[in-house]
């Protein structure tokens, strides 16, 4: 059983203009269940690159709440647009369980086609295939690496306090949002 204030990383991008190369804020939060905000972390990603493994895992090994993560929790699996996570690496890299969380069903032939105009777009597109298949868990959809699917509910129950977003992901956008435009809107 998942305690009421299991330590959760909630990490989720800034807003960004599609089509210009830019550096794209990610935001994580550090929460104790739904209930409370212990920490902040970030760092910047390359809008469609390839770097947002690389900088999620030094993120998360060098900062001082490490010891105490018991989860990380990504809005979806690719962040500054298609800057695709390869979570099993982010799992083997950080041995910190990773559970991607989706509003709604992804379309992958909709995902395959966008990816053909982007650089290394059959890189990106082997990564999504080859990561964990797409499930609904509650009211979300969900990937995960390195934890039982019944933990993983468990941890989306604990985390979830306000619609169906688990608050240190919903936290995550508010706050990156609202740094990078002045502030923050509904949506997260």
């Amino acid at each position: 059983m998942i305690k009421k204030e299991a330590r959760i990383l909630g990490i989720d991008d800034g807003p960004f203009v599609k089509g210009k190369k830019q550096r794209v804020l990610v935001v994580g939060t550090l929460f104790r269940g739904g209930s409370f905000l212990d920490g902040l972390l970030s760092t910047n990603i390359a809008q469609d690159g390839n770097d947002a493994t690389r900088k999620l895992v030094k993120m998360i090994n060098r900062c001082k709440f490490r010891p105490q993560i018991q989860c990380i929790m990504l809005d979806g699996i690719a962040l500054g647009g298609f800057n695709v996570i390869d979570i099993h690496q982010l799992y083997e890299k950080t041995r910190i369980p990773v559970i991607t969380v989706i509003r709604t069903m992804p379309n992958m032939q909709d995902i395959r086609g966008a990816l053909s105009h982007v650089k290394d777009g059959d890189k990106k597109w082997a990564l999504l295939s080859t990561a964990p298949v797409v499930r609904k868990i509650g009211h979300v959809y969900c990937q995960w690496m390195g934890i039982p699917e019944k933990k993983v509910l468990e941890f989306i129950r604990t985390s979830t306090t306000h619609g169906n977003m688990p608050e240190p992901i919903r936290i995550a956008h508010i706050i990156a949002r609202g740094i990078v435009t002045g502030e923050s809107k509904g949506g997260a």
